[in-house]
């Protein structure tokens, strides 16, 4: 912010602004030497400027500040202030007290800073009953205070911010006088009546998370989802955070901005879930927390049913680390704009409300060309920028509206740092809490009193994810100036609309400005490389899919998690994420592989070889075709060449063998690879090689072999023939018989017939002595069906 913005009216001239300040000290003089007139010893002076050492360095008396009611007073209230006090030193301390002190009005919002830092002593001592006096304080001895005086009796004058300190006055052995040994600064904002024109004040109140959910699905219909932890529970549960900043929110009027991841992840705990249990992907335990959940949403929908909602893109990706990391890896622009679209079909089916957008969020506000480039390349036209990255470069003299053109028809909201980064500390402790709130209420009745006639817009975003005390600080400090005198809620969409000031900066700034630490925090290019190779594999994968919603859905969601702006600082978690993604879609994909073949034996000229493809997921694959190619196709071809392709379909859970038709040139042992290809012709899983040993039948072989044959038939009929001879001589010996019976004369010489029945064999008339049929296996390589 220029320094001419802090004050108002004109921007004085150098010399004007050098005779300003020094007659503002010269003015302060006397104060000072009025408040150092107390009853002390001589070296009181001396005692003083000590004590303001020790307040600017290490304080005697540690002051905390606890409460302050009203944090914006008004005519006719009763200030009180309550705190406690710790003695550090190693002295008693008797005849103290703790007392309120008023100084000047601040003269611009820098001032403020500045007074913030320093902690100088000053202000009139109001004194009087209006104190907590002690008789004593032993060293490291808490103790507590609380004192309350009407506004009236305050040296409050004109409208603006005072300075308000709470200061311990006391003694010691060694310094036995009156002496300020602790100090405590405030502000006390003053502006009794309201304002004739006010601020607007948009406030953002972000609902985002980390990452929660994995890409990892049951096997089940409903495909119930797998977290990788349950610490969202704890977020929405009772006093959780986002149950805080819900509860906060309703009752304030803010600007909702809301990551769609979130609410999906929320959803789906409405309904069974998993939780992974220390972060192993195959250990998981059944989710609990429906009931919780449930309760979060439904209070959540009832709460934004007539709110102004901006959905952020889903998961709410980083865009300085796609801008500077992303962009050369192919494919990453196309996440960004899946995750915008997707963020409003997610938002209206959970919270029923249509959400703006438009707007675009880089981390802490910072922008530079390509931030701007990347941010509206999904159709967002409106980036959230911030006043420490697009300063002001202008003579203005106060702080300008947050709308500005940009060119290109983009419009940068840009939001006050200041506001913006008031609750950013511990606010678990309560003077830094009431300090906190002080300031904030300081720096926005300044931006105020500017220009108290012309009306502008101020734009206030916090930090992505506010703790629990981080927001009942930030819902105080609200609901103080939602009750004050000089503002007025806004919508973010009103404030966008808003009329620039003219003369307000527009030029976005140079990438060589972009903040180094913000820098190292995004995303390293290795991480768009993982995320873009995981989206080619499951390109590759969802071609063959009967249902690709069950895989394309929870996978693109999950990359969209890699990119999330929440893992800054958080690069070994991020890591772990991506790689667990991926590893996931590797398991997926090896479920439908070819079956490991052996080696097998092929004895003929042709006969055909199966291959089995395995379908391990609960759906069936089609689009794929096998592919058997032979190394050697000289020695044995594969259909009518070097290879054959077959199509293939499996069902879920089962298998399928695909047979080939080989033909076999010679013999010997030859190389055969099968391999799965998607339809668009590239290879999906590893290959699978085997041999085939080839032993082709020769014409030697066939002669014997049609030899034994010729025997076998010779032997039958050489038999055929002796049954039929004895036949005959049986049949002629029963008819000699008959005859023999009734003559008396010699039987007859033998028939030749009968004679020739008697004669010895001939060697080659033996048995058929032939081989039997071959009945062992062929090896021990796979069999081949013939």
């Amino acid at each position: 912010m220029a320094e001419a913005a802090d004050f108002q009216g004109t921007s004085p001239s150098p010399a004007r602004r050098w005779l300003r300040r020094t007659g503002a000290l010269l003015a302060a003089a006397p104060l000072v030497a009025g408040l150092c007139q107390l009853p002390v010893a001589p070296s009181a002076y001396a005692a003083e400027r000590s004590a303001a050492a020790e307040v600017s360095g290490s304080r005697t008396v540690d002051v905390s500040l606890d409460t302050l009611s009203p944090r914006v007073p008004s005519d006719g209230d009763t200030l009180t202030v309550s705190g406690r006090i710790v003695n550090k030193g190693k002295q008693t301390i008797t005849d103290a007290h703790v007392g309120l002190r008023v100084g000047p009005t601040m003269n611009g919002r820098s001032a403020i800073d500045d007074a913030s830092r320093s902690n100088p002593y000053a202000g009139t001592d109001v004194g009087g009953k209006y104190v907590a006096k002690f008789s004593k304080l032993a060293p490291g001895v808490p103790q507590t205070f609380s004192i309350s005086v009407p506004v009236d009796k305050l040296p409050l004058s004109s409208d603006g911010v005072y300075q308000l300190g709470v200061t311990l006055t006391g003694r010691t052995a060694a310094a036995a006088y009156d002496q300020i040994l602790g100090i405590e600064r405030t502000f006390l904002p003053w502006q009794p009546d309201a304002a004739d024109t006010k601020t607007r004040t948009t406030y953002l109140w972000p609902l985002i998370s980390t990452s929660h959910m994995t890409a990892e699905t049951g096997s089940n219909e409903q495909q119930t989802p797998v977290f990788k932890d349950d610490d969202l529970a704890a977020e929405i549960a009772p006093g959780g955070r986002l149950q805080q900043l819900l509860a906060l929110g309703k009752n304030l009027d803010v600007t909702w901005v809301v990551d769609p991841d979130l609410l999906a992840s929320v959803d789906a705990m409405t309904r069974s879930y998993r939780v992974q249990v220390n972060g192993s992907s195959t250990t998981t335990t059944p989710g609990t927390h429906q009931a919780v959940a449930k309760q979060w949403l439904s209070e959540l929908e009832n709460t934004v049913e007539n709110e102004e909602v901006v959905a952020l893109p889903f998961a709410d990706p980083d865009l300085a680390s796609l801008a500077h990391n992303g962009k050369t890896a192919t494919g990453s622009l196309s996440h960004l704009k899946d995750a915008t679209t997707v963020a409003a079909t997610t938002v209206e089916s959970i919270l029923h409300v249509t959400p703006s957008t438009e707007y675009a969020w880089p981390a802490n506000g910072a922008i530079d060309p390509s931030i701007v480039k990347v941010a509206t390349s999904a159709g967002a036209d409106t980036v959230i920028a911030r006043s420490d990255s697009l300063k002001e470069a202008g003579s203005l003299p106060y702080t300008p509206s947050a709308a500005r053109p940009i060119g290109g028809g983009t419009t940068a909201v840009v939001t006050d740092a200041r506001l913006s980064t008031a609750f950013q500390g511990d606010m678990t402790v309560a003077g830094n809490s009431t300090l906190a709130v002080q300031k904030f209420l300081a720096q926005s009745l300044m931006f105020s009193l500017q220009v108290p006639a012309k009306q502008r817009s101020v734009v206030v975003a916090p930090q992505r994810m506010p703790t629990a005390s981080q927001a009942q600080t930030m819902a105080q400090a609200l609901t103080a100036l939602q009750d004050g005198n000089w503002s007025q809620s806004a919508d973010l969409s009103a404030a966008t609309k808003a009329k620039p000031d003219a003369g307000a900066t527009t030029r976005v700034p140079s990438a060589k400005s972009y903040p180094p630490s913000l820098r190292e925090q995004g995303l390293p290019q290795t991480a768009f490389d993982q995320i873009e190779r995981t989206q080619d594999d499951l390109d590759s994968f969802q071609v063959i899919l009967a249902d690709k919603s069950r895989v394309v859905t929870p996978f693109g969601r999950a990359m969209d998690r890699s990119m999330s702006t929440s893992w800054r600082g958080r690069s070994t978690d991020a890591t772990l994420y991506r790689d667990g993604v991926e590893a996931y879609l590797a398991r997926l994909t090896e479920s439908v592989a070819l079956i490991k073949k052996s080696d097998a034996k092929l004895s003929g000229r042709s006969a055909t070889i199966p291959v089995t493809v395995q379908n391990n997921l609960v759906q069936g694959v089609d689009h794929l075709t096998l592919r058997l190619t032979s190394t050697q196709p000289s020695r044995l071809s594969i259909g009518d060449g070097a290879y054959d392709e077959q199509p293939v379909a499996v069902s879920g859970g089962h298998s399928q063998s695909v047979k080939f038709t080989t033909n076999a040139h010679a013999n010997g042992r030859v190389g055969v690879v099968a391999q799965l290809f998607t339809e668009d012709g590239r290879p999906y899983g590893p290959e699978v090689p085997f041999d085939v040993k080839v032993t082709e039948i020769t014409a030697t072989v066939m002669l014997v072999i049609a030899g034994g044959v010729l025997l076998l038939v010779l032997a039958g009929f050489r038999m055929y023939t002796q049954r039929k001879r004895a036949a005959a001589r049986q049949a002629t010996q029963e008819s000699k018989n008959a005859q023999a019976d009734g003559e008396d004369e010699d039987a007859p010489e033998a028939s030749e017939a009968e004679s020739g029945a008697h004669e010895p064999e001939h060697p080659s008339d033996r048995s058929p002595d032939t081989a039997s049929e071959i009945t062992d296996p062929s090896g021990t390589g796979e069999r081949v069906d013939r």
